[in-house]
């Protein structure tokens, strides 16, 4: 089953209209290709799809210039990490006068792709990380089963709580053994399993490198790498922390979620709503799962999001901040939430315009003149994009 993803190839279109070069980033199974293809069909004129996993089209691009040069229209390239040497050759067809080809080209990122497409494609290139499948695509209704088994569209659409615990537990193994490897990464499959796994227990804390250093024996920076690994791979997300020129102290390290909480339910043995509702970290799970479709569906970019904590207890889960609007956003899994003497310190030391409570209940209501609750089930509704 194809779910539609309007708003993504929205704005891809809007993307290739003002830039010669577009990205789709994300981990693999995540949609890239079948969204590449959607945004092939509604394109007015030529299109041509290279898959750099098939041998026939890798033998097409042996001699790149004379099989890209002559096409129009729309070039996909599909798995482009695998030959990163394009990234030149782009550059020269992209800066053709007027421009002929528009080229989509897919990948799950590692840092050296990164680094080599923005040197060569400098200006050039827009990257679109495209992330799973959120509340307005599966509607509100089903928020129980995406938190569950994630946004990989393979996972959610899975025909039982198991089969998509299997498909899940495919694709760490994949992950792990296959595509870290082929994206450069040195690290033992074994021991990023280990370290992802233990991150799993630790999934909405703030990251404590030299703990993590102490259970595997190396060094801090050593971890820190591994994090890297995890986080370029888009698996896992930072939230980082916000600092104010108070006369307090503030925490400076960052938080660490898991990208997708079917992933982190499979890495936990975590199968069914039941296995996860009596586990200890079922708050965490539940926090970042909220914490992410708000950031979704507001569009708050990565440098507009943080978190807030100080070393004598106050905190806030989300802070969304743009140009000189800043909204509160706390997590609570209960379905009658108060308020908080952490809320009402950071509504002052922060001066938040507003503060939104969301919570697991049906109802919302004002809690104040400018905290309101906000019952997930209404999320979308009463809180508009940015």
């Amino acid at each position: 089953m194809m779910i539609p993803r309007p708003q993504h190839l929205h704005e891809l279109k809007g993307l290739l209209k003002n830039y010669p070069v577009v990205g789709i980033i994300g981990p693999r199974q995540i949609g890239k290709t079948t969204l590449a293809k959607q945004v092939a069909k509604q394109h007015n004129g030529s299109t041509t799809h290279f898959d750099l996993e098939d041998a026939r089209d890798l033998a097409r691009l042996s001699d790149a210039e004379l099989t890209l040069e002559p096409l129009r229209g729309l070039v996909i390239l599909d798995e482009i990490q695998r030959r990163p040497e394009l990234f030149p050759f782009l550059r020269v067809l992209a800066d053709r006068r007027p421009i002929r080809t528009r080229f989509l080209v897919l990948g799950s990122a590692s840092p050296e792709m990164l680094r080599q497409s923005s040197e060569s494609l400098a200006g050039r290139i827009s990257y679109y990380e495209l992330p799973g499948l959120s509340l307005p695509e599966v509607q509100t209704k089903n928020k129980t089963k995406l938190w569950l088994r994630g946004g990989f569209p393979s996972s959610y659409t899975a025909r039982t709580n198991s089969a998509s615990d299997l498909w899940r537990r495919d694709f760490i193994t994949t992950f792990l053994e296959r595509d870290l490897p082929q994206l450069g990464v040195r690290t033992p499959s074994a021991v990023l399993g280990r370290f992802w796994t233990m991150l799993a227990h630790y999934h909405g804390q703030i990251w404590n490198a030299s703990e993590f250093a102490r259970s595997f024996g190396v060094t801090n920076k050593t971890v820190n790498h591994y994090l890297d690994v995890l986080t370029s791979s888009f698996v896992i997300h930072s939230l980082q922390p916000w600092h104010e020129n108070l006369k307090k102290r503030q925490v400076k390290a960052p938080k660490v979620y898991f990208s997708d909480t079917g992933l982190l339910h499979s890495l936990l043995r975590l199968t069914t709503l039941t296995d996860l509702e009596s586990h200890p970290r079922v708050g965490a799970s539940w926090e970042g799962f909220v914490i992410h479709q708000v950031i979704r569906h507001l569009g708050v970019n990565e440098n507009e999001r943080f978190f807030w904590a100080t070393h004598a207890g106050a905190e806030l889960d989300l802070l969304a901040v743009r140009g000189r609007r800043r909204w509160g956003f706390e997590v609570k899994r209960t379905s009658a939430p108060t308020i908080t003497p952490s809320m009402r310190t950071a509504m002052s030391d922060l001066k938040l315009q507003r503060l939104f409570v969301i919570h697991a209940g049906n109802h919302s209501f004002d809690m104040t003149k400018k905290i309101r609750a906000i019952a997930l089930p209404h999320l979308l509704d009463e809180l508009k994009p940015w």
